[in-house]
């Protein structure tokens, strides 16, 4: 098996989820609405309770985290883990890697019936790779691959690993 070529180490994503947070925490700043942080899972789960512990300690509004689940290949149905008003709220939609920007504009789909404060948009790695008119509010790491690359983003009990391209 090839070692893995990570363009992220553990420490790296940490340091880049704090500097989101903290330009979060900014575009709130003085805002007392409420903040949902949606993780697409698995590894989008991760970064949005992350990111949300973070923000914890520059904003006093309150902020809740939960959890999206579609097929990433086929996102016909969009599941959020909790049925919940997301009216007058600013919504987060976090996950690991956006390449076409496929996975983020389904994600929309059940914010649809409600009316958010704001949406925006937080990924720990952006590829180049555009095919939806969606561009992240919040990227850790840009990075210009090939279309046969991939990044993983990696995850060990709750806690990023790091990311790597194979």
């Amino acid at each position: 098996m090839a070692a893995k070529n990570y363009i992220m180490n553990r420490e790296a994503a940490e340091q880049k989820l704090h500097r989101m947070a903290l330009e979060l925490a900014e575009n709130l700043n003085g805002d007392t609405e409420p903040v949902v942080l949606i993780g697409i899972r698995n590894s989008g789960n991760v970064i949005a309770e992350k990111t949300a512990a973070l923000l914890k300690n520059y904003v006093s509004c309150e902020i809740k985290v939960i959890s999206l689940s579609m097929d990433k290949h086929h996102p016909t149905t969009v599941i959020l883990s909790e049925n919940m008003p997301l009216d007058k709220v600013h919504v987060i939609i976090a996950d690991d890697v956006t390449n076409s920007g496929r996975t983020l504009l389904y994600a929309l789909k059940p914010l649809l019936e409600f009316h958010p404060k704001s949406i925006q948009t937080l990924v720990l790695v952006e590829r180049m790779h555009k095919l939806f008119p969606i561009k992240p509010d919040y990227v850790g790491l840009s990075v210009a691959t090939t279309l046969q690359e991939h990044i993983q983003v990696e995850v060990a009990d709750g806690e990023l690993v790091g990311a790597y391209v194979e």
